[in-house]
């Protein structure tokens, strides 16, 4: 029987198989990877405020915990859907902060407008607030790239500007953490196709037919 098993389909579900058991093994590593994360962004919520990291502003070490910095004047708007500390939802404001003459500045949000076209009276103070990344305008390729900008920490303000409500405060329990479901679905995976081609090539040998792929 083992000279009659179709070498190639063989290795080439073989390779099928393994790479999806690397893409498992690969997503339990992510998986742990996102735990250790979790577990310092809860715990950065219960630490002192700190101040915004203008010489590294992607560093994910301060992501959900409190940080100031003085805006001291409004250089650009963005407006974003979202929603309030009450679950409404409207329109975020988020403000591009000048901290000096030179210097890349830093990002607030400021607050929620019901209205995109909102128009709102700030023109930057000292603020604090939880951080969160800034939204993600890269393109999708981008994002998965290893040479992708890491996106700049945002201040979500726990005052709003006049005229506005206070957004939803960021919450490391909104993170999602997926990949043990993914990683379970890939060994499943893995598995299925494995039994599938087993007993297909089973089948065959027991009618006696030519194994799928053999000449």
């Amino acid at each position: 029987m083992s000279r009659r098993v179709p070498v190639l389909p063989t290795i080439l579900v073989a390779l099928v198989v393994l790479a999806m058991i690397g893409l498992g093994i690969w997503q339990y590593r992510r998986a742990l990877q996102k735990e250790a994360a979790l577990a310092v962004w809860q715990a950065n919520t219960r630490l002192p405020a700190t101040a915004y990291p203008a010489q590294n502003p992607s560093d994910e070490s301060l992501l959900f915990r409190h940080l100031s910095a003085n805006c001291l004047r409004v250089v650009g708007w963005q407006t974003l859907g979202g929603r309030d500390a009450a679950g409404q939802p409207g329109w975020r404001h988020i403000a591009s902060c000048a901290t000096g003459a030179e210097g890349p500045g830093f990002l607030v949000d400021v607050g929620v407008s019901l209205k995109p076209d909102a128009k709102v009276a700030w023109t930057g103070w000292p603020v604090r607030g939880i951080a969160t990344h800034e939204p993600d305008a890269r393109p999708w390729l981008e994002r998965f790239g290893r040479h992708a900008a890491p996106l700049r920490l945002m201040i979500v303000a726990e005052a709003a500007a006049p005229g506005l409500r206070p957004s939803a405060p960021p919450d490391p329990s909104s993170v999602p953490n997926n990949h043990r479901s993914y990683m379970v679905q890939w060994f499943a995976f893995a598995c299925i196709a494995a039994v599938i081609y087993v007993l297909a090539l089973r089948k065959r040998l027991r009618e006696g037919k030519p194994p799928p792929g053999a000449s």
